[in-house]
């Protein structure tokens, strides 16, 4: 067994740095092979997931807890900590994943006054401004130098001076959104993220995609579509992934979409040795010259089995329901790098369970995060020794 594990991880490792030296080459043909191949290689992709499927008969935004959640649950939970507790010591933990903070900006989220009457529903249900924060981060569950990571980041948005009762009383006037560079979840469901979860506690993920005893061949094809050398996140759009609601009886998924040339030059490509914080310097240099919009747009599921509540490795077609301008999200010029805003951000807490009842978190990952992100954060926050803080937007960071 310890030859076969050896065996095991010296191919993990050979995968991983082929795939590094990849992601150094991309930046010279990736973005022309997505405008050319990525969206019917994702159909196609999608097609042969669609096959694996049954029609569970499900009515639109209506959920099905399957009878093992609690327990693939309780093991993300305790797999996350034990990885968590491998990568990091007392005083200096990070989160257990989206974890490296290349930066937290402030931002002004602006709902439309041109949506459909179906749409205004929570914090859309009147054109105004929230004041907000966004959080930039890489994948985990270590903090790598930025062109040896995956591929993968997250946008994470709490909006503030959000009225009405929340569903998590930890805060009372936030709404936090949740969204990745991704198009489809890793998994599908709770049940293969801990099997996820256990392949990335022995540092060798990708066995969780290529085990032939149980493959995700699919998944891995379709996450590698969207996985690519990172530029720049203030140019990145972004991906819910996971339904919420939009209100009783009404489903949605939401996308950040950018609309700002940014800075995306990577220095010491393909040989050299990029800034160990490219990522972040390039977001330094952007919003040192000027302010950087996003579209938020939201998809509303109008076919439940073609859209799927249950099944986060599903792309909703957007030939059944195009994504709908909802608002927009202005990051004005800024500094975001000082160590005291670096220090605000690991005191924050996102959770897409901080929100109005009119956007509940739908489906079995989002069942799963409201018990995970919490236990997960407070369990980070008490071995850094630091407290919970539910922002205002006054913070003064000099």
């Amino acid at each position: 067994m310890k030859i076969t594990t050896r065996i095991l991880k010296s191919l993990h490792i050979l995968l991983n740095e082929v795939l590094h030296i990849e992601r150094r080459f991309e930046p010279f043909f990736r973005r022309r092979w997505n405008q050319l191949f990525r969206e019917p290689s994702a159909g196609l992709i999608q097609y042969f997931i669609n096959l694996q499927r049954k029609d569970e008969g499900l009515q639109l935004a209506e959920e099905k807890i399957a009878p093992d959640e609690k327990e693939s649950l309780d093991a993300i939970i305790d797999l996350m900590a034990d990885q968590m507790r491998g990568h990091f010591k007392p005083g200096g933990y990070e989160r257990g994943g989206n974890t490296k903070t290349h930066g937290i900006v402030r931002a002004i989220v602006t709902v439309r006054d041109d949506l459909p009457e179906r749409c205004r529903r929570g914090i859309f249900a009147t054109p105004r401004s929230y004041p907000a924060y966004i959080r930039y981060s890489g994948p985990g569950p270590d903090v790598p130098s930025d062109i040896r990571d995956v591929g993968f980041a997250s946008m994470a948005v709490k909006l503030m001076d959000v009225p009405g009762e929340k569903i998590m009383d930890e805060e009372k006037f936030t709404q936090d959104l949740i969204t990745v560079c991704t198009s489809t979840f890793v998994t599908p469901n709770t049940r293969e993220n801990a099997k996820l979860q256990y392949w990335s506690l022995v540092d060798m993920p990708i066995y969780y995609f290529l085990n032939p005893k149980d493959p995700h061949i699919l998944d891995f094809l379709m996450q590698g579509l969207w996985n690519e050398t990172q530029y720049n996140p203030l140019g990145q759009r972004f991906y819910s992934c996971v339904p919420y609601l939009l209100g009783e009886g009404q489903a949605m998924m939401y996308s950040f979409v950018p609309k700002t040339e940014v800075e995306t030059k990577i220095p010491g490509l393909p040989f050299g040795r990029p800034p160990f914080n490219y990522l972040r310097e390039n977001m330094i240099k952007t919003l040192d010259k000027k302010d950087v919009e996003f579209d938020l747009m939201i998809q509303l599921q109008t076919d439940p089995h073609r859209m799927p509540i249950e099944n986060a490795a599903v792309r909703w077609p957007e030939k059944l329901s195009p994504f709908i301008p909802a608002a927009t999200v202005l990051i004005p010029r800024q500094k975001f790098d000082s160590e005291a805003q670096f220090a605000f951000a690991r005191r924050l807490k996102m959770n897409p369970w901080h929100c109005l009842p009119e956007h509940r978190p739908l489906g079995n990952q989002s069942r799963a995060r409201l018990r995970m992100y919490y236990e997960l954060s407070k369990f980070r926050q008490e071995m850094n020794q630091t407290t919970h803080l539910e922002p205002t937007g006054d913070e003064v960071f000099d």
